[in-house]
């Protein structure tokens, strides 16, 4: 089982800094109007307007709106690894139920506060209810690469394989919790919890 290659939908990279910062300013706008008016209505001279910038700005790094929610999408996965790594710093060595919980809280955490993110999510929800496997092999690799070396186990294919079921359940579990509760149904998040901990523990312990 291969990693998947990352998303790639930048036009152009930012070299500069003053270049980097309006590429954020632009997500962020791009983040604000999703959550505001939906991805239909979305409009690169929207993005433009809220973000302050000219609209060649946002033609300059992308080439429609799919594509910046793709980028979006690319950079709530690279920040929600930056969280996770964070909380594991902070974790026993080699706990993979203290690390299980902290993918878990992150993934949670992003679902109920992060602009833009009950849409694009990692990738998988455009169009809106869309759900394509592939940004869920993303997560999992990058969650192999990431855990491997702190629970002590090598990224071979069986983990790889491991770790994509556990983010396909929980992905559609998690789902399924904000569908009942726009907060995220408590109940169905233990459920989950404790449903990745039986299947984990077959192939962790």
């Amino acid at each position: 089982m291969k990693p998947v290659p990352p998303a790639t939908s930048l036009r152009k990279a930012p070299v500069q800094r003053r270049s980097a910062e309006r590429l954020t300013r632009i997500l962020d706008a791009c983040a604000d109007l999703l959550d505001e008016v939906g991805y239909d209505e979305l409009s690169t001279r929207a993005v433009a307007v809220r973000a302050g910038v000219p609209i060649g700005s946002v033609y300059r790094f992308f080439g429609n709106k799919r594509q910046m929610a793709d980028a979006l999408a690319q950079r709530n996965l690279d920040r929600y690894t930056e969280q996770v790594t964070e909380r594991l710093k902070e974790a026993p060595k080699g706990d993979w139920r203290a690390a299980m919980d902290a993918v878990l809280d992150e993934y949670l955490a992003m679902k109920r506060t992060a602009p833009g993110f009950s849409l694009v999510d990692f990738g998988n929800q455009i169009p809106v209810g869309a759900r394509h496997s592939e940004p869920n092999h993303r997560v999992a690799d990058r969650l192999t690469d990431l855990l491997s070396h702190y629970i002590g186990r090598a990224p071979d294919e069986d983990l790889r394989r491991t770790f994509l079921v556990a983010v396909e359940t929980a992905d559609t579990l998690v789902h399924l919790s904000f569908r009942v509760d726009p907060e995220g149904d408590e109940a169905i998040i233990t459920e989950t919890r404790e449903l990745l901990r039986a299947y984990l523990a077959r192939v962790l312990d």
